[in-house]
């Protein structure tokens, strides 16, 4: 159980699907429907989204590219996140945001695996909450051209260090899209 009292509930964190940010992402099509329905099933189950939307020099907020996918919308009474940081907790009303719903557990997915997702997932924890990334449901560009691995590897390598992640008091997990149960 996560190290935050009175915080029993978890919520789906969907991290900067955003159009410029996923365009040409390692089997984007694929990543996005599994967001999509994680987003129906939490609906259908009553549990929170948290929607994290990153803004920088290369994607202004109000753009086209600063956008949500089409295949993924918001509701109005969802939260929406807005950051200037990899870390969707730096400088953000996240945590106040999760404070409020009683939120001590994150599942999370989005864009980009060794960016927003690792400094998010990494942020969570150590501010006291378990979290379980969807090893199917978060993805990364290419950059082999920089020295990087390959997306699949960034990818893999992620889920493969984080289900094995611990510390006093809160879980890390990795689960696949089929797999996720919310547990409100």
């Amino acid at each position: 159980m996560s190290t935050l009292s009175d915080r029993p509930n978890t919520a789906l964190m969907v991290i900067d699907v955003q159009k410029g940010v996923v365009t040409g992402t390692h089997e984007r099509d694929v990543v996005v429907a599994n967001i999509s329905s994680l987003v129906d099933q939490a609906r259908e189950e009553g549990v929170p989204i948290v929607w994290v939307q990153h803004s920088s020099e290369q994607l202004p907020k109000g753009s086209d590219s600063w956008e949500y996918v089409p295949e993924l919308v918001r509701e109005e009474a969802e939260p929406l996140v807005h950051k200037t940081f990899a870390d969707s907790f730096e400088d953000t009303d996240l945590e106040d945001v999760l404070a409020a719903g009683g939120i001590g557990r994150l599942v999370v997915t989005g864009a980009q695996t060794d960016e927003c997702i690792r400094s998010t997932i990494h942020g969570a924890f150590v501010r006291g909450y378990d979290v379980t990334l969807v090893g199917d449901a978060h993805t990364t560009e290419d950059q082999t051209e920089w020295g990087a691995p390959p997306p699949d590897k960034v990818i893999a390598h992620t889920n493969l260090y984080w289900q094995y992640h611990t510390a006093p008091g809160r879980t890390a997990a990795v689960t696949e899209t089929k797999d996720v149960t919310f547990g409100n």
